[in-house]
């Protein structure tokens, strides 16, 4: 497992802590700066890209605290698949947003980027998403998107890779 030292991104907020981690690991992305949005089809929009193509990060929580599914906006986790991968017990379940703003203040609530790097959780790539050259998803906060490939995030991130979708 590769240790991350996220301690210059805890001072960063938002995309900008999100830039500097992709930087210091040599990923190829594009951040692009839009008008505030809180829903994925509006900000793929914001973004000029399909929906279809926007990911999500989902948190999940349990005893052992907090993992990360990273899926299409357009699909829903499957409970039951995400806490077989994460050999979780059946008390895993979403976040709350208030536990999301509490126990990760450097980035908006809703907008949470796809790298354990910067959460500190372990996370899985649903499969979906590798069906696409680049893909959209949260850059930290609700004014920007980052624009990458699964590929990347699967090198930068080293998630999992299941199917975690209904």
């Amino acid at each position: 497992m590769k240790h991350y030292d996220n301690e210059p991104e805890q001072e960063m907020h938002g995309a900008e802590a999100v830039a500097n981690f992709l930087d210091r690991n040599h990923a190829s992305y594009e951040l692009i700066e839009h008008y505030a949005t809180y829903a994925a089809r509006e900000e793929a929009s914001a973004a000029g890209s399909p929906a279809p193509r926007m990911a999500k990060t989902v948190v999940l929580h349990d005893t052992d605290g907090y993992r990360i599914a990273i899926i299409p906006a357009s699909e829903r986790v499957d409970l039951d698949k995400a806490r077989e991968v994460f050999g979780a017990g059946a008390d895993m379940r979403l976040a709350t947003e208030d536990e999301i703003a509490r126990d990760f203040p450097a980035f908006d609530p809703g907008a949470l980027p796809p790298f354990r790097g910067l959460l500190g959780t372990p996370e899985v790539l649903d499969t979906r998403l590798l069906h696409y050259h680049r893909i959209l998803c949260s850059a930290g906060d609700h004014r920007h998107t980052l624009k990458i490939s699964p590929e990347e995030i699967k090198r930068v991130g080293e998630p999992a890779v299941a199917d975690v979708c209904v």
